[in-house]
């Protein structure tokens, strides 16, 4: 067993932030952990550092980012249009295509070395997954995944409707991710209206809000998901830092 994997995990509640500020933040920290798994290379085992890990939770003012194999013609604005409906827009390094963040969804940044839980992004998207899926059951929904698709789908078995609730997104080097998931929870969806999806037109966007048909509390759909991810990873907080927008 190798006495140098570290599930200690840093828990950053970031309130309502900036897009770019949280990209930043999560740049830092993606950057911090790689410089140690450097560093620990040229070092025996029993003298190398542990690498830490974090998990960022947040909301968005309205912003639309696209993934570095999306394409530009999925933002069906243009610059008058953004500033229009008030929204932000950015080029970013993860994968995947274009999709909105704004006030009322659920960000999560999950900034994990996966060499102290498993090397298998794969598994890694699949386990992002099962935690939104099982929070959306502590809420009544039954939800899951649609083959060649990426994210959490309601109405994936038949498939008559079929509706996406959470939106999945990630870079990874060195085994290190950053970027994660956007579940829907109280999101304005007429926002979706001006983007073709994740670059799917055929399929609608769905919220909690508007499955269950009331507001819900952002604090308690947090915490169900926080304590879903700690399960599914073995995740183990060693600190809660709890920030609210300026």
């Amino acid at each position: 067993m190798n006495s140098n994997l570290n599930k200690a995990t840093h828990y950053r509640h970031l309130g309502l932030m900036d897009y770019k500020e949280a990209w930043d933040l999560q740049e830092k920290f993606f950057a911090d952990i790689v410089a140690v798994k450097i560093a620990n290379r040229s070092l025996a085992p029993e003298s190398q550092s542990l690498t830490p890990n974090y998990l960022l939770l947040c909301e968005h003012p309205p912003v639309y980012t696209l993934g570095k194999s999306g394409k530009l013609e999925n933002l069906l604005l243009n610059e008058d249009g953004l500033r229009e409906v008030q929204a932000n827009f950015y080029k970013i390094n993860r994968g995947g295509d274009i999709t909105f963040h704004g006030p009322g969804q659920l960000v999560g940044y999950p900034i994990l070395d996966l060499d102290n839980f498993f090397t298998d992004i794969h598994r890694y998207m699949r386990t992002l997954e099962e935690a939104i899926i099982r929070t959306l059951a502590d809420y009544g929904l039954t939800s899951g995944r649609i083959d060649g698709l990426t994210g959490v789908w309601l109405d994936h078995e038949t498939q008559r409707t079929p509706r996406k609730i959470c939106a999945l997104g990630v870079k990874a080097s060195r085994w290190v991710t950053m970027h994660g998931f956007a579940l829907n929870v109280n999101t304005d969806l007429n926002y979706f209206t001006h983007i073709v999806p994740c670059g799917i037109d055929d399929k609608a966007v769905t919220s909690m809000q508007q499955e269950l048909g009331k507001v819900l509390e952002m604090k308690d759909v947090e915490e169900k998901l926080k304590g879903h991810l700690a399960e599914l990873f073995g995740l183990q907080f060693s600190d809660y830092e709890f920030q609210e927008a300026s």
